[in-house]
């Protein structure tokens, strides 16, 4: 059984010191860095959530410059999607459209792996107990990636239908990433419609929303970038599909920096991309906020 903690929420002036000075940045990175009215603070989390269950301190933008995490660099510029066993495609999201997301959110090279049968990799197996459905174990799938880190990575993601466990104590977990070693695991098996008989009109889109969410939040992690407890974040922690569903698409201003200074990406160039994607595949709730944020940052420097 969890232990429940106490969480209160971060004032206005601890969000604010949390994104770190901006006076000496560029006009517009620094305009985007500016919260306004876009960025929400971190919820109250119920009962049930993950910060009343987890205790996290935070990572503000100074304290993440402080852990010297890895960064892409000309020996290891791009970032692969590893596919592990089956993807049939009228039961899983697009590899492509992931690609294509991947692409937009980590302005890197992102390349698609063929599929990796699980048979005989050695990965642990179980049935979990209450959904009977296969289960594989996290860290046996990270040990095998970091054997498949192809030289010129710098991050290796696999991605899988199957449902994961970290450890024969827990129930399951949606993704598990490596903060140093740049590999990471995270199933659809859970976002999708099906697994907890939702009735939704048009599961793929859902389903592949729920999976760019987990695929960035699980590689921003790779890049050094920790549950954020300032803002209503997609690096929020995530304890369950209500909760996970609730996060934004998007990175708050604190963890925008944070990927920034590991990438270099011109932000306003990021955010087009993301919007062309958002729009293409009819995620219109966060094309409109990228339209927004976007009109905010450079409409305000004409």
């Amino acid at each position: 059984m969890m232990t429940r903690h106490q969480f209160t929420p971060p004032a206005a002036k601890a969000r604010l010191d949390a994104i770190g000075p901006r006076n000496h940045l560029p006009a517009l990175l620094r305009r985007a860095l500016e919260p306004g009215e876009d960025f929400a603070p971190i919820p109250v989390p119920g009962p049930d959530d993950w910060l009343l269950n987890h205790p996290e301190e935070g990572q503000s933008f100074e304290a993440f410059l402080r852990s010297r995490p890895h960064r892409p660099d000309v020996n290891r510029p791009k970032v692969y999607l590893q596919p592990l066993g089956q993807f049939i495609p009228s039961e899983s999201p697009s590899l492509e459209r992931l690609k294509a997301f991947a692409s937009a959110f980590f302005p890197l090279e992102v390349n698609a792996l063929r599929v990796l049968d699980i048979a005989g990799s050695g990965v642990t197996q179980r049935q979990n107990p209450y959904s009977h459905n296969r289960q594989l174990l996290t860290t046996d799938i990270l040990a095998l990636l970091r054997r498949q880190l192809p030289r010129d990575a710098y991050a290796l993601l696999g991605i899988t239908m199957d449902d994961l466990y970290p450890d024969p104590t827990w129930n399951f977990v949606f993704g598990q990433a490596s903060l140093r070693e740049r590999v990471g695991v995270y199933s659809f098996a859970r976002y999708h419609p099906r697994f907890n008989r939702e009735a939704v009109n048009d599961f793929h889109r859902l389903l592949l929303q729920r999976s760019c969410k987990v695929l960035a939040h699980e590689m921003s992690h790779m890049f050094g970038i920790q549950h954020c407890i300032y803002f209503h974040c997609l690096m929020n922690g995530s304890n369950h599909l209500v909760e996970s569903d609730a996060r934004p698409m998007h990175l708050c201003p604190v963890d925008l920096r944070k990927l920034q200074e590991s990438i270099g990406f011109d932000v306003v160039e990021r955010y087009r991309n993301l919007l062309a994607f958002n729009a293409s595949v009819q995620f219109l709730e966060e094309a409109e906020w990228l339209r927004r944020r976007l009109e905010l940052i450079t409409g305000a420097l004409r």
